[in-house]
């Protein structure tokens, strides 16, 4: 079985750095279309409801429809004036605003004027196109590479005191939150240049066609909502909520709603800042794990190598979702062995790793790797957040620390 040892080693020998620059390649390159049909459509849809939120006051102020270039960067995108605050849609939507939330009519139509239509957005959340395999060493070797190695080592030394604090209150390593705020921006090197505004808005009433295009509707719409409370909370502008093409912000890339409820005041400043503070970042994807299935009594690792027998009796045994169901004994009667003792009485699941035209890769996974899948629902993603980790921390200690 492969792991990260390969990566690591290439930490010490490759001579030029790697950048994954594939999100904003896509953006600059995907053709714009017409928008007739999708205004027509969008003007159909209705907002999602949600439980009303008690927050401040509203900060009355018309914001300008523009992001200046300084400390908060520029934006990724030139995006398209359309007036969304015309569709029928949208202004069914402003209506549900004031009266669950209370926010100004006049405030929210003026918002609504500024925001851009994003095409990028809408062609970067379409599936890929079928035909190519999977790659399961393709896709580690984007991210468990010297520049997140590097990088990570840099940021597990700067918060060293952060990480051991999350560790101790949440019980997650601090290689699991190294690791995936590595892979999510490169440890705030990358957290998005998008408006998040617009591109919630264009996402919320324009998603493209699909056969889950009704639901992700109601999610980004969802979003939306949580993102204009969100600034009315913190009391700041919506339109510097910067982040990615989906609408993620920060260091931790979170969602709005994400922020929400799981954003920790890890730093004690009385606000959760997941763009400033590192600290913040650390505490709320601890507490976003706990939320989401992280057992701290489990402190073995969260995958292990196993060998599958060639009857095949196991592949059922690979739709089992995202959640450890099965007993030892149920992998072991399927002919699955694990390379090491599973303990009997916890619930593990199977895990595939495609490598395209060579062997697939197989482990048996536990509770904590299934949390991580929370955060994205990729095995690839929870399993490059485990190797990055891992190497992070190996690196440390080769350097002594």
């Amino acid at each position: 079985m492969k792991s990260f040892v390969p990566f690591l080693a290439a930490f010490f020998l490759a001579a030029a750095p790697v950048l994954d620059a594939a999100a904003a390649a896509a953006a600059r390159n995907h053709p714009a279309k017409t928008r007739a049909a999708t205004k027509a459509k969008a003007a159909k849809a209705k907002p999602a409801r949600s439980k009303p939120v008690k927050f401040a006051p509203v900060v009355k102020k018309v914001v300008a429809p523009v992001v200046a270039v300084g400390a908060i960067g520029a934006i990724d995108y030139a995006g398209e004036q359309v007036n969304f605050s015309e569709w029928q849609a949208v202004r069914d939507f402003i209506d549900e605003m004031v009266a669950r939330h209370g926010l100004d009519r006049g405030e929210l139509e003026a918002t609504m004027r500024q925001v851009r239509f994003v095409e990028s957005a809408v062609q970067l959340v379409k599936p890929a196109p079928p035909g190519k395999p999977k790659n399961w060493q393709a896709y580690s070797a984007r991210f468990i590479e010297p520049i997140r190695i590097n990088a990570g080592v840099r940021f597990w030394n700067e918060n060293a005191a952060a990480l051991a604090r999350a560790e101790a209150i949440y019980g997650v390593p601090a290689e699991i939150i190294a690791g995936i705020i590595g892979v999510e921006t490169v440890y705030g090197r990358d957290t998005g240049r998008f408006r998040v505004i617009d591109t919630l808005t264009t996402l919320a009433f324009a998603y493209p066609e699909a056969p889950n295009q009704a639901a992700r509707s109601v999610f980004f719409r969802t979003e939306l909502e949580n993102a204009l409370l969100l600034a009315r909370h913190e009391k700041i502008d919506p339109f510097t909520l910067l982040g990615s093409f989906a609408g993620a912000v920060g260091l931790p890339q979170f969602m709005p709603g994400n922020i929400l409820k799981y954003g920790v005041d890890f730093d004690g400043d009385g606000r959760v800042d997941l763009r400033g503070s590192t600290s913040d970042a650390i505490g709320s994807v601890a507490n976003f794990l706990i939320e989401h299935g992280w057992n701290p009594r489990d402190t073995g690792p969260a995958v292990i190598p196993a060998e599958v027998a060639p009857h095949r009796a196991w592949e059922s045994l690979l739709e089992r979702g995202l959640a450890a169901t099965l007993t030892p004994s149920e992998l072991q009667a399927a002919g699955v062995s694990a390379a090491t003792p599973l303990t009997a009485d916890r619930l593990y699941g199977l895990v595939d790793l495609q490598n395209g035209a060579d062997p697939t890769e197989y482990w048996v996974a536990n509770d904590n790797f299934f949390a991580i899948t929370k955060y994205n629902r990729s095995y690839f993603y929870a399993m490059s957040v485990i190797d990055l980790g891992r190497a992070v921390r190996a690196a440390r200690l080769l350097q002594g620390l």
